[in-house]
């Protein structure tokens, strides 16, 4: 029997000859590799509650469990930058469309962060980029650009969804029938209340959005305001807004960083700013609150913040808030320990901006043709994103909101409970 030798050079190109004539589609060579890939990926985020759809309509879930909602990976491309950095590419794909969600977003999202191992978990990615965010400096240059990416474009952007006093903070809920209009102007009763202002006080604002909190003080409290901001577009409407309401007399709007506030005060003011100054900077605020209050003087932080230090999202930090920082309370006590500021009352409205979230989302959506005719969809889509992510946020106690009221050491003119905050109908009477 005649035996038939064939060389491997030979079988090599058997082989060669064979794919060419029946070839082997590329996405089945590469389906156990991705298989692979993203399960490692789900088992990393601790195996949320979603289903993951690719391209090519293979679908993997987590064991065990009951999908809230599918995220669709649009091409490969699109699934291997996820994989590379998923903090920033989930959003990243969102906006372009090149991922889809199908069920509630807000719930998807929730699912994805409860099942997150805690911070103090994550390893030394987040540990590096805690130490990353010590070394940023949020220069007034620096400052100034950062706001003018977020708050800059345009008023008529805000009005589509905002209040209509164009309250761009937590709103707060004394009882969950208030619509949106009241519970921003219960909160701004609220922090006037906190700050026990009286009659012909001087009060200066770091930072002071459209200009709604300081108008309601010297409206209802009969004090003088000096508000700081950096926003053009902001100023604008505040000033005009203080013209058109008689109270240019009684309100000052500067265009400065907190750091050119100057004068002295009976009372100092900053809400939704902090998140915006950066830890290295922690210290010159300080200062700016110690060489700016009077001997008597008090004041009242609202900020959005963590139980533990944490970066901001990646790709909120880089598409939404540049510079942003939430603090902790202990990093907030930089600001308070070095002047021998006295802490009077801290109060966590988490769920309450939870809520005031979803009223924003609710009015986005229905204005959401709109916003895209202004700007385009990835930028829609983008903004959508961030609403229904902040959300679940809060929801899940990711983030939180503090309200810190403090005074000088030696002040014993301070009340000894909460009582007077609620005892009498406020101001707007919606308490």
């Amino acid at each position: 029997m005649k035996h038939n030798h064939t060389n491997p050079l030979n079988l090599s190109q058997a082989r060669e000859a064979a794919q060419a004539d029946n070839p082997v589609p590329a996405d089945s060579k590469f389906s156990a590799v991705k298989q692979w890939l993203l399960r490692r990926l789900l088992r990393t985020a601790g195996n949320p509650a979603i289903s993951v759809v690719l391209w090519d309509g293979q679908e993997i879930t987590p064991a065990g469990v009951a999908p809230v909602g599918r995220i669709v990976l649009r091409s490969r491309g699109a699934f291997l930058k996820l994989l590379s950095h998923p903090d920033l590419q989930f959003g990243e794909l969102y906006s372009s469309g090149q991922l889809e969600v199908e069920g509630d977003l807000v719930a998807l999202l929730e699912a994805i962060g409860r099942s997150l191992p805690p911070i103090t978990e994550r390893g030394r990615l987040i540990n590096a980029l805690n130490r990353l965010y010590l070394l940023k400096r949020n220069t007034m240059a620096k400052a100034r650009d950062n706001i003018y990416h977020h708050y800059d474009i345009g008023n008529a952007f805000y009005q589509l969804w905002l209040d209509q006093q164009m309250v761009y903070t937590c709103a707060y809920f004394p009882s969950p029938a208030l619509d949106l209009e009241q519970a921003q102007i219960a909160k701004l009763e609220l922090v006037c209340r906190k700050l026990m202002l009286k009659p012909d006080e001087t009060v200066v604002e770091a930072g002071c959005g459209w200009g709604a909190l300081a108008l309601y003080m010297a409206r209802h409290y009969g004090v003088m305001v000096r508000a700081y901001n950096l926003s053009r577009e902001q100023l604008a409407y505040a000033r005009e807004r203080a013209r058109r309401e008689g109270l240019a007399e009684r309100v000052e709007f500067i265009e400065g960083d907190y750091r050119q506030i100057s004068g002295t005060y009976d009372v100092f003011v900053s809400v939704g700013m902090l998140e915006h100054v950066g830890l290295k900077h922690y210290g010159e605020l300080g200062a700016v609150i110690d060489r700016c209050l009077k001997s008597s003087g008090r004041g009242l932080i609202h900020t959005i913040g963590r139980n533990q230090p944490a970066p901001l999202s990646a790709w909120i930090e880089k598409r939404i808030f540049p510079g942003a920082y939430p603090p902790s309370l202990g990093e907030m006590m930089q600001l308070f320990e070095p002047w021998r500021c006295s802490i009077l009352d801290v109060e966590n409205l988490r769920l309450h901006y939870a809520e005031t979230l979803r009223h924003w989302l609710s009015r986005y959506d229905a204005a959401i043709d709109q916003v895209q005719a202004m700007f385009d969809t990835p930028f829609a889509r983008a903004w959508r994103l961030y609403l229904a992510g902040s959300i679940a946020a809060f929801t899940m106690g990711d983030l939180q909101l503090f309200q810190v009221v403090f005074t000088r050491h030696h002040n014993n003119a301070v009340p000894r409970n909460r009582e007077f905050l609620y005892r009498e109908a406020g101001k707007a009477d919606i308490f």
